[in-house]
Order: C-alpha cells, then structure tokens, then sequence
C-alpha cells in the first residue's frame, strides 16, 4: 500500500468502501512547526461518477484498486459519448463527454498513444500520451527572422486550444504540446 505522498494522477483507489479515479492533486504545505503536509485530491466515484474532494496526509495509507490500462485509437463521437476502439481485441469503449472534459481538447483523428483505464470491466477515464502533435489553424502571421525569443502570440489549433507560441511558427505548421501543462513544446 503505497502513501498519499506517492499517489499520482490518474491512479484509482478504494476510500471508505468505494472505489475512485484521481482526477487531480494539489500538495497543501501549511506553515508552523508541526504542519505535515496534505494531499488534496479530487476523485470522482467510479461506479456513479459522483465527484469527491478529499485531503490525506502525507504519511497516510492509501490503499490502490485493482485496474487496467489498455491501448487504444480514437474511433468516433456518438452523440454526448466518445468511443475509443482497443488496438489489441477491437474493444469498443464508450466514454461521457463530461468524463474526459480535460483530455478533449487533445483529441484528434490521428492521436497515438491513449489509453484507457478499466476499473471492473468499464471504462472510467482516459490517459494521454505526454506530448501530442497538432495542426495551428489560425495564428497571426509570422514575423520573417523572428527567434525563438521570449515573444509570443495566441495560435489556435484543430481542436479549438489555444497555446502561446514563438513568433516564427505559422498558420498550418504541426507542433508538439505538453498535455500535462498545456504549453508549446517545438516543431513537429
């Protein structure tokens, strides 16, 4: 059993008889000689999708569910569902727009590398790769011998997401994202 401090994003857990998704953490130091420091997660019930925040301290036991982690490929939008095909069996699996709400901004025809995350059989969330690559569909025109200054511009890209980039990428360059972050990485 690992402790709250070591618990990282996207792991499921079983708290008070339930078993959750850890959408997100927040590490809470407070001030003053005895203050441990405090994990705050927000965890959403797998089983009903409810939402949940919750704080642990650091050193506390945390006991983590039995899931799995499967490759897949963006397949089509069915309504307010995206279905994500497996690459090993040809799976579908069906995943609530309001469930990858973080991730959609991502999701394009042609990503590589997501993988879904089963808890009992259903599909809870999605993890995507580390960095994507995307098309800029619009962004103002580039400054001929710009550098990779600290000068930047809004470029909005295929999926609506709007990132900060250097003065020299264009309208219809394909550039690498940090998904975690949300920021400009390179050139693809």
């Amino acid at each position: 059993m690992p402790k709250a401090s070591e618990i990282k994003k996207n792991a499921v857990i079983e708290h008070n008889g339930k078993v959750f998704f850890v959408k997100d953490i927040s590490k809470l130091t407070p001030s003053g000689r005895a203050g441990a420091s405090l994990f705050r997660m927000r965890l959403y019930d797998v089983a009903t999708g409810l939402k949940a925040d919750e704080s642990f301290k650091a050193e506390e036991m945390i006991t983590l569910a039995d899931f799995s982690r499967r490759p897949v490929s963006f397949s089509y939008i069915d309504g307010e569902e995206y279905v994500f095909m497996d690459n090993e069996d040809y799976t579908p699996y069906n995943l609530n727009q309001e469930t990858i709400a973080e991730e959609l901004p991502f999701i394009t025809e042609d990503i590589q590398g997501v993988q879904v995350l089963i808890v009992n059989g259903a599909p809870v969330a999605i993890e995507l790769p580390s960095t994507v690559e995307m098309e800029i569909v619009e962004t103002s025109p580039s400054i001929k011998g710009a550098s990779a200054s600290a000068r930047t511009k809004p470029a909005v890209l295929s999926t609506g997401l709007t990132v900060q980039v250097p003065e020299y990428i264009a309208t219809g360059d394909k550039i690498k994202i940090n998904t975690t972050e949300k920021t400009f990485m390179s050139r693809a």
